[in-house]
């Protein structure tokens, strides 16, 4: 079984809290970060900016992701090129639609040819991936974030839909492929077997991380005295 250092994706943090960032921040393993507005909002985050350009000063070094929040075009791209401005290792995240299923492709293809870093996130299926491919070649540097975990809670296998994107990308080398909201770590592992980039984890899969090449042996007895003392502890009888 591979180890982390054998691992070839780069694994990012996911998260909106200054103190789980910082954490993750210290371990060598963690190559970038990113976060949302949904996670900003679990934190209690009122101020984006501030909160941005504070993370932004105590991580200079590695990529972090901020997304927009507006839901016109016109607006989404005035709030992209004002956080591009942040600093030079940020990446603008770009959801694929608007809420009115509009396509925000013709978005992300002006904003690539403004050389403004983006992450276009989101994503679900292949033909979204293909066109964000197709809009963003030869412009700048983008992460195409397709949501694998999600795509699992469905019922669907992902592994064969994120292989293919995989390939699809190859004809575009300012492309990385993201494999977002994994449920579990073994799904770094899946994604670093089909040569996927980047997969971005929260820090309560991070944690588990620690167990990676554990003896199940060791992990069978550690679980059955987990529930001798709990039954011992609870006082049951019969």
């Amino acid at each position: 079984m591979k180890t982390l250092s054998d691992l070839k994706i780069a694994i990012f943090a996911d998260g909106a809290e200054k103190a789980g960032i910082l954490e993750m921040y210290a371990r060598p393993y963690i190559k970038g970060f990113t976060t949302n507005p949904t996670l900003m909002r679990k934190a209690g985050i009122d101020d984006y900016e501030k909160f941005a350009r504070d993370i932004l000063e105590e991580i200079p070094d590695r990529p972090m992701s901020f997304e927009v929040f507006a839901d016109d075009f016109a607006e989404m791209a005035k709030q992209a090129r004002r956080i591009a401005t942040w600093g030079s290792n940020v990446r603008v995240k770009i959801p694929i639609t608007n809420t009115r299923r509009e396509s925000a492709v013709p978005l992300c293809e002006r904003l690539t040819q403004e050389g403004i870093p983006l992450n276009v996130t989101a994503l679900f299926t292949l033909a979204q991936v293909q066109a964000v491919v197709d809009a963003v070649k030869g412009g700048g540097p983008t992460y195409v974030s397709v949501f694998a975990g999600r795509i699992a809670d469905t019922g669907i296998d992902p592994i064969p839909l994120m292989a293919e994107a995989v390939r699809r990308l190859a004809p575009a080398p300012n492309v990385e492929l993201i494999w977002a909201s994994p449920r579990e770590p073994l799904n770094i592992f899946q994604a670093d077997a089909i040569g996927c980039h980047i997969i971005t984890v929260t820090n309560d899969i991070l944690q588990k991380l620690s167990l990676v090449g554990k003896d199940l042996g060791e992990y069978s007895l550690e679980t059955v005295k987990m529930f001798y003392n709990d039954g011992i502890a609870a006082g049951f009888t019969l």
